[in-house]
């Protein structure tokens, strides 16, 4: 079994350490069941920062709890399942529109991930099928299915999903799961749709404001450091905002 418990201690002493990511733990309580804990840890260009977003971990479980439940007619999720002794990983990036570093490899050499696309997109603009990044026989074509409907759910509540990031594992039988974490403010580009124009940078609710913070620094993207409490307030501020469009609720867990 896996199950994911909202926690701020980063450490569990009385169990087995498996793994320690960027922002969640996976700890072994006994031979069928892991535990996932989520931290307030928070990371950019892949380098963790010195201080953590209070409540950041709360939230993200329960927006991943909302999406888990809203696409378990594609994929059963890592919530309630057993027998992953032999589970193996897959990440996967499907991109709805062309921004980030998608778009800075588009403007030097006209492709994503080595792909060739059109002459003439622009920064924002939206591909007209999703684009899966590996391409890949059936997890490509479940995660393009896992966006188009979260992407449709999240239009209509005012919210673009730019791209994302799934995790999936198979268990001992083959059998697929979607794991770890789902459209999170971590794992996802949210635009405001209200203010969406393409040729320019979007209005977010995600980490992009703090990528954006970092970049105006010229952070060196290998040194962790402090972020000022003004950076975390308002990085968590938009959290917020997404939770409370995304789930149509207030965060009342915070």
């Amino acid at each position: 079994m896996y199950c994911t418990i909202l926690i701020r201690v980063h450490s569990c002493p009385d169990l087995e350490l498996i793994t320690c990511g960027k922002v969640r733990d996976l700890y072994r309580i006994d031979d069928n069941t892991l535990l996932f804990v989520a931290t307030d840890r928070i990371s950019a260009f892949d380098v963790i920062m010195k201080n953590g977003v209070p409540g950041k971990e709360k939230l993200l479980t329960q927006i991943s709890v909302f999406w888990f439940n809203y696409l378990k007619d594609i994929l059963p999720n890592h919530i309630i399942t057993t027998e992953f002794d032999q589970m193996s990983e897959k990440k996967a990036i499907v991109r709805g529109y062309i921004t980030g570093s998608a778009w800075s490899e588009y403007k030097k050499k006209g492709t994503v991930c080595d792909t060739t696309l059109p002459e003439g997109l622009k920064e924002g603009q939206s591909f007209e099928k999703a684009l899966y990044t590996p391409n890949a026989d059936q997890i490509s074509e479940i995660s393009v299915k896992l966006y188009t409907k979260a992407k449709k759910y999240a239009l209509s509540k005012g919210i673009i999903i730019a791209d994302t990031e799934f995790e999936f594992g198979r268990d001992d039988t083959g059998i697929l799961y979607i794991v770890d974490e789902v459209l999170t403010p971590d794992s996802s580009r949210f635009w405001l749709s209200l203010n969406y124009e393409v040729g320019k940078s979007q209005e977010s609710f995600d980490k992009q404001y703090l990528r954006n913070y970092l970049l105006s620094i010229d952070f060196d993207k290998k040194t962790s450091i402090e972020l000022p409490n003004d950076i975390v307030t308002k990085t968590m501020e938009r959290y917020i905002e997404a939770y409370k469009m995304i789930t149509d609720s207030d965060p009342t867990f915070l």
